[in-house]
């Protein structure tokens, strides 16, 4: 953790909305002016897609049936916390890019399912933004929760997850609904024991919980909109949060223990903005003046 070099970690399942959450930050640094160099989870990937698939058949066949992205050794977590050190402590560091499909591979001049080259961030920036799988992973020899200055977790309830990544796979994929169940049953081991251990850590987290029937995920039609959810905010320590406020600013929220506030699915936007702005624009002032 770094006064003068802040970094910001935003982790959750995949499916979970993580990228939801990406895109408020960058409107919140773009009408501020601040400067993020950012980190993609995937950069960290320890395999590319042809590897990836290699590893799990030769994982299969030894019988491991829990080898999936969400576990620890299908990635480089010691480099990633290395490189949150370096720029805690620099300001530096370098990251680089998984193409998923052919338009990123247009942009990127990379085939999809590989890696760019590792690039150097830009000098100048005023923190570091992560977002991805292992943004909190406190474990044996590995510490990126004690990284990251402010740590977000997205955390819709399980079933709402798996509707989410189902409609997602499929319709970006191609993948059937048996073929993303499989994937599903595969990571539950890492999902149990990397995943949500991860959410004791962090500082802030965003459940969305739907108020219509997702009891089976797996022949949902549609994704439960945020019309159709409220959105669950704990905060781990909520000194200095400013309830009165946000519920008086979030027309119909409610607080649902002494460091939760529950909002209409609606206001998650605004919920982000109001309770964001206020911390990331601290931790710029306190790093210019560090």
């Amino acid at each position: 953790m770094s006064k003068k070099h802040p970094i910001i970690s935003v982790t959750g399942s995949s499916g979970a909305g993580t990228t939801t959450i990406k895109n408020t930050f960058d409107q919140i640094f773009r009408r501020e002016g601040i400067n993020a160099a950012s980190i993609e989870g995937d950069a960290f990937h320890r395999y590319d897609r042809a590897a990836m698939k290699a590893e799990l058949a030769r994982r299969t066949e030894a019988g491991d049936h829990t080898f999936s992205h969400f576990s620890l050794d299908a990635n480089e977590l010691h480099a990633l916390e290395e490189v949150f050190r370096t720029y805690a402590q620099t300001g530096t560091g370098r990251t680089r890019h998984y193409v998923h499909d052919d338009r990123e591979a247009e942009v990127t001049g990379t085939p999809p399912g590989c890696f760019t080259d590792w690039e150097e961030f830009q000098p100048g920036s005023d923190l570091l933004f992560y977002e991805g799988l292992h943004g909190a992973v406190k474990a044996e020899g590995l510490d990126i929760a004690g990284q990251a200055d402010l740590k977000i977790g997205v955390v819709p309830v399980i079933n709402l997850e798996w509707i989410q990544k189902i409609h997602r796979d499929k319709a970006s994929r191609g993948y059937s609904t048996e073929a993303v169940t499989d994937v599903i049953l595969r990571r539950m081991h890492a999902y149990v024991h990397v995943i949500c251990p991860q959410f004791t850590q962090t500082d802030i987290n965003f459940q969305r919980v739907p108020v219509v029937d997702t009891s089976n995920p797996f022949i949902a039609r549609w994704i439960p909109t945020h019309d159709e959810s409220l959105v669950v905010i704990r905060f781990r320590n909520p000194r200095g949060i400013d309830f009165p406020y946000l519920t008086s600013m979030i027309h119909g929220s409610w607080m649902s223990r002494p460091n939760s506030i529950v909002i209409p699915g609606p206001k998650l936007d605004l919920a982000m903005q109001l309770i964001l702005t206020p911390i990331i624009l601290r931790m710029v002032g306190d790093a210019k003046r560090a």
